[in-house]
């Protein structure tokens, strides 16, 4: 293998102009399609070494077999054409959007000689405008029903209209009050689209002052004993405020803007849109976004809000007919400035402002529509992991992918979290038939260690250890419930014997469970590890990595797997440390259990506790000052938190420094990461991988003598 492809266009070929490429494979399919503000600055990335490029992106460039360009005039143009071409080909190296469901809109026909207010989720119909989208299609009615009050517009069909207006009679909702359209025989075509143009206006900024016109006029017809006219404006006020109360306020009436939330791992990412208008929270919309390629959070940006303010009948995430006044997103991309300049042409030359949420109230907004990002990606993962034909595939594919002679019904999978070589723990998460047996889990606690793949091969030396005591233990029926209370015991140890073994991390960590395997005598279980960074699988006697196809079942299956052993082995340290924290309170003179809990309670956290002074730990009931200064001295004396880092050497440790606790307690996944550290092959270094479209391959490692081919 050269350094890199053979058929690479010289350098002196590419224009240095803005404009937009397009990659093809040897059928002439197009793969991925980009823009550059400079094609052959861009394009020489691609043409690097491949040993330096990432592996997806290396995997694309080896399935192409030619590279087209065009350039055009202004950074703009090539945002427009970017977006055409991407639409027209489908490439798969492109994000693809995944649209979790078809929302209801309000949609108001002024294409219509008398314009008419539906439900509807067809985004198609022309001339109309819409409101929305609503998170449930009672929401629509309950807002129509209350907006039909105020300003008495057409609902009836378009059928009953025209009999009611070739008839002369009203229609039948005319009759019972639902229709205020010509065909209720009360209004004039010219009245009632005067009628719709207020609906229109008031829908669209939720102007208040609306609400204080209509209690002038109540208590203008209230001064001239008018009563009856002024309890129809009393309603009608009633009716506009309890639209305004189903919209949260969030922001200042004047304020309207569209707010991105986006929570992403290596396969997928989640998006939260919140559309704000007059200050409220008008719409909320989901979708899901498949990442084949390792891009930015500012490229997956810049992808996503063209998709969603371009031409609504080209994508199914487009939401609105033109962009606000102001657009938050995460990250800015490296192009905000074009891409803020095409969002302004789609709103007929009127500014957009691009920004991200700093301090304040769209802070706050922001975190929430983040949380809903990282809920929905966990939602949509459980989800994926639900279908049954969904699971057998995957372990099918993972038997295939591994060589294995059965597929993996058992699974387990470990992971090592600790604090800079402090509070060292290990999980151990069961997968049987694809989903977790939350039962089987397990809790390790490692008493000394030299780094984490001694700590590694300490866990399965004991798991492996009780392997054969399994097939002893009495059958019983399984259990179902998701929830085991802390400290009880199992009704039985395990099902049955482990057809694969998972571990966190790379080569290091793959050897390093090899060798407690090796010396157990274990010789019927597969091994393989997880490296997160590029989300390759390391099997033990393999100098190259296997690469699943970035969308597979199978490479989502054992990401999941793996992201549970590090929300259980997280979780564990967690409780340590609070029962480390409290442990250390205790032994202060004068802070007993009822004291040592309101100190938690008031600070929140050991984390504010550890910063607080002197004076204000001193302000918590019960507490003085001589007993407030020597939690201080204490807190100073123990560990702090930090950011999980591999263990430093020490003196090799005994097997029997690891305690094992009962099973797991946790009842649902959670967003927590897990803290081992992953690294590449023994070598250090980072070998080229490749997939095929129809399945996993190994790829040799590039060096400069050659390629080197695999024993």
């Amino acid at each position: 293998m050269a350094d890199t492809v053979p058929w690479r266009p010289k350098a002196g070929e590419i224009p240095t102009d803005p404009g937009v490429y397009r990659w093809r494979d040897e059928a002439g399919r197009v793969l991925y399609v980009g823009k550059a503000k400079n094609l052959r600055a861009r394009l020489s990335n691609y043409f690097a070494p491949l040993p330096t490029l990432h592996e997806r992106t290396r995997r694309m460039v080896l399935t192409a077999r030619s590279v087209e360009w065009t350039t055009v005039g202004s950074e703009i143009e090539a945002l427009q054409l970017e977006y055409t071409w991407i639409k027209e080909f489908d490439p798969p190296f492109n994000v693809k959007f995944r649209d979790d469901k078809s929302y209801p809109y309000m949609a108001i026909t002024l294409g219509d000689e008398a314009p008419r207010v539906m439900v509807t989720r067809n985004r198609r119909i022309k001339g109309a405008k819409y409101f929305g989208p609503y998170p449930k299609i009672w929401a629509v009615h309950d807002t129509i029903d209350l907006m039909i009050k105020v300003f008495p517009i057409r609902t009836c069909s378009d059928s009953s209209y025209k009999k009611a207006m070739q008839s002369g009679k009203p229609c039948f909702p005319g009759q019972i009050g639902k229709c205020g359209g010509p065909c209720s025989q009360k209004v004039t075509i010219e009245e009632h689209r005067a009628l719709v143009e207020e609906f229109v206006r008031f829908m669209g900024s939720y102007d208040r002052r609306v609400i204080t016109q209509l209690r002038q006029r109540m208590g203008a017809s209230a001064d001239a004993m008018q009563y009856e006219q002024a309890a129809k404006y009393r309603d009608q006020v009633e009716a506009l405020e309890a639209v305004l109360e189903k919209s949260a306020v969030v922001l200042r009436d004047s304020v309207d803007l569209d707010l991105f939330g986006i929570a992403e791992d290596e396969l997928a990412a989640a998006v939260q849109l919140f559309s704000v208008r007059g200050g409220r929270i008008r719409g909320v919309r989901g979708w899901v976004v498949d990442k084949e390629l390792d891009i930015a959070t500012g490229d997956l940006v810049e992808q996503i809000v063209q998709g969603v303010y371009a031409d609504s009948e080209l994508t199914p995430a487009a939401v609105s007919e033109e962009p606000p006044r102001e657009i938050v997103v995460p990250t800015l991309p490296d192009d905000a400035e074009a891409l803020q300049q095409w969002l302004s042409e789609r709103r007929g030359g009127r500014g957009t402002k691009l920004s991200t949420a700093q301090r304040g109230d769209r802070a706050g907004l922001a975190r929430t529509a983040a949380q809903n990002a990282a809920q929905a990606l966990m939602l949509y993962k459980t989800k994926r992991s639900a279908d049954y034909t969904t699971r057998a595939a995957a372990l099918a594919d993972i038997q295939d992918a591994l060589g294995m002679t059965e597929a993996p019904l058992r699974m387990e999978c470990y992971d090592i979290s600790h604090l800079q070589g402090t509070n060292v723990v290990a999980s151990m998460v069961v997968f049987e038939d694809g989903l977790p047996r939350k039962d089987q889990y397990r809790r390790y606690t490692i008493a000394e260690t030299t780094d984490d793949t001694d700590s590694m091969h300490q866990v399965l030396t004991r798991r492996l250890a009780r392997l054969d005591e399994d097939a002893e233990l009495p059958d019983v029926p399984d259990v179902t419930t998701d929830e085991v209370v802390e400290g009880s015991k199992p009704t039985k140890r395990f099902a049955y014997r482990p057809q694969l073994l998972i571990v966190d991390g790379g080569q290091p960590q793959v050897q390093a469970a090899k060798r407690a395997m090796d010396e157990a005598g274990v010789r019927d279980i597969a091994l393989v590890g997880i490296a997160k960074r590029l989300e390759e699988l390391w099997l033990p006697d393999d100098d190259f990595p296997v690469i699943l196809p970035r969308n597979s079942e199978a490479l989502f299956l054992i990401q999941r797997i793996r992201d549970e052993a590090h929300r259980f082995a997280i979780t564990h340290q967690r409780t340590r440390r609070k029962r480390d924290v409290r442990s250390r309170l205790s032994e202060i003179p004068g802070l007993g259990p009822t004291r040592v809990n309101a100190l938690l309670k008031h600070f929140g956290s050991v984390a504010r506790l550890r910063e607080a002074t002197a004076e204000e730990i001193a302000e918590v009931n019960g507490v003085g000052p001589a007993t407030a200064a020597a939690v201080v001295a204490k807190l100073a004396q123990t560990p702090t938190s930090a950011p999980a880092t591999s263990a430093s050497s020490a003196p090799e440790p005994d097997d029997d420094a690891i305690a094992e606790t009962g099973p797991g307690t946790e009842t649902g996944p959670g967003t927590e990461t897990g803290t081992g550290t992953e690294t590449g092959p023994a070598s250090g270094a980072d070998p080229a991988t490749a997939t095929r479209p129809g399945g996993p391959v190994r790829v040799p490692e590039v060096t400069a003598d050659g390629p080197q081919r695999p024993s």
